[in-house]
């Protein structure tokens, strides 16, 4: 018997904060991480900014998010707002 096996989307899904509000449906969000360097064996940051399309505009400067990833909907953009966690900066 022939079994049917779904596909299931495997979507990459952080947390950051919005740095700026760019247009109408754009936020750029801040995402810091944390690493360990593998010769002195010291924790230090990593941030990097992600360009995330919020189709509603609910998110604001300060405000903790969750975005995952989606098709391309722009040069930049292929992140999509998810959740607004907490409110920031208003």
């Amino acid at each position: 018997m022939e079994e049917i096996l779904e596909k299931t989307s495997v979507r990459r899904r952080f947390e950051g904060t919005v740095a700026r509000v760019s247009g109408q449906k754009s936020i750029s969000v801040l995402v810091v991480s944390s690493a360990l360097h593998p010769k002195f064996r010291k924790h230090y940051k990593k941030t990097r900014k992600y360009m995330v399309h919020d189709e509603k505009g609910v998110a604001g400067l300060g405000d903790v998010v969750q975005f995952e990833e989606c098709r391309p909907l722009s040069k930049m953009k292929r992140w999509t707002l998810v959740k607004v966690l907490s409110k920031g900066i208003s």
